[in-house]
């Protein structure tokens, strides 16, 4: 039997509708989608035969035999989840809600190359998979995320400056030939924009989250959807020259980048300058939250640059909300008061009026959120339902 793309497009409607987590009967689909009821009974059974709803408790009844209806079913399939940074990777397994059914964090070097990082990815994830109690076939997709530029359509590092090499390794086929199942990868901010977008701020059609840690990058939330630009790097913003620091070099090669003189790493170099030895973000959260003066006034003004960087971009782009996140922002309300400090005052009163700048909630998990969410949306798009539906026709 073959699906129309108009098909498939009903039943992704439909499973849209649902995946809010509450039952619906075939007339209150009817309802709410606009399609005919023979269309919505169709499409319902398509999706029955996927696993991907189930028949829930029968509705109330106003007379009769009562209505059944229907719901989404996220353990129908699981995602394997993985957020990998300079020095670690947090690892998931969630099911198609998003919910995290377990997780470890695995100490790696990047820069050990992609077979290394990748094969301990895989191992894990295979671990995890069997810790679950799930097996190899349930796997609906994997989603990566790497601390580097990603060609999002390829799931290929371009140019990354802290993976050497990583540039142009067929990240995906590489992952795929060991574990069986479809591949997306992306920049680490942007499935930690799009996790913390989903699970915490989905009222907010645009967004910017903002990652401070050993570096500095931001994601891009319009219309609801993670923006990536041309070539998949859109919110580099922390190359960005101030020019009030051109002098600064910064590991690009650039001189006076944002990066250079307000991510954790230039932090905590500064401190090591006045003889309070700091390493890593993590050491500056520290002494931030030990009430190290001199380490909460660099944080302070760490969020005065950032936000300067910020202010130009709420004019161009007017969002609902900013978020920062990442390690440095575990440093109290230091970096965000900066922020919001030169935002408000820097920004036209009509863009700020309503705008928000919070810390992250989604906090650690915000980019494993994000890499499971980006599979199962890809996966449940219609043109992958179309695919899925024509194979089980075929069955």
């Amino acid at each position: 039997m073959g699906y129309s793309s108009a098909q498939a497009a009903g039943a992704a409607t439909l499973l849209g509708l649902l995946r809010d987590g509450r039952p619906r009967t075939r007339a209150e689909l009817v309802a709410e989608s606009g399609m005919g009821r023979s269309s919505v009974t169709e499409r319902v059974d398509d999706l029955l035969g996927l696993g991907l709803v189930t028949r829930a408790d029968n509705a109330p009844s106003t007379g009769g035999r009562p209505a059944s209806a229907f719901a989404f079913n996220p353990g129908a399939r699981v995602v394997l989840a993985a957020d990998v940074g300079a020095t670690h990777a947090k690892i998931t397994v969630s099911d198609l809600s998003g919910a995290v059914l377990v997780e470890e964090d695995l100490p790696l070097d990047i820069a050990s190359g992609p077979e290394v990082v990748l094969a301990l990815v895989c191992a894990r994830g295979e671990d995890l998979l069997e810790r679950a109690g799930r097996a190899r076939d349930e796997l609906l997709g994997i989603g990566l995320g790497l601390p580097g530029p990603v060609e999002h359509a390829s799931g290929r590092p371009t140019n990354p400056p802290i993976m050497p090499g990583w540039d142009g390794f067929d990240v995906p086929g590489h992952v795929r030939e060991r574990l069986g199942a479809p591949v997306l990868v992306d920049n680490d901010v942007n499935i930690m924009a799009l996790g913390e977008h989903r699970t915490h701020w989905y009222d907010w059609p645009h967004m910017l989250f903002v990652k401070v840690a050993t570096g500095i990058g931001c994601g891009l939330i319009t219309d609801g959807r993670l923006y990536r630009g041309s070539q998949g790097v859109a919110g580099d913003m922390g190359h960005v020259q101030l020019p009030h620091v051109s002098e600064v070099p910064c590991r690009c090669g650039n001189v006076g980048c944002l990066e250079a003189v307000a991510s954790g790493a230039a932090l905590a170099a500064r401190l090591t300058e006045q003889d309070i030895p700091a390493r890593t973000s993590g050491d500056v959260v520290s002494l931030a939250r030990s009430g190290s003066v001199p380490t909460l006034t660099l944080v302070r003004q760490a969020g005065r640059r950032i936000g300067e960087v910020l202010a130009t971009a709420v004019s161009f782009l007017n969002p609902s909300g900013i978020v920062i996140g990442g390690a440095l922002s575990q440093a109290g309300e230091h970096l965000i008061a900066g922020v919001r400090e030169v935002v408000y005052r820097r920004s036209l009163p009509l863009a700020t009026q309503d705008l928000r700048i919070v810390q992250s909630r989604a906090g650690e998990r915000a980019g494993v959120y994000g890499a499971a969410l980006m599979v199962v949306e890809h996966a449940l798009s219609p043109e992958r339902l179309t695919a899925s539906l024509a194979a089980r026709g075929a069955a």
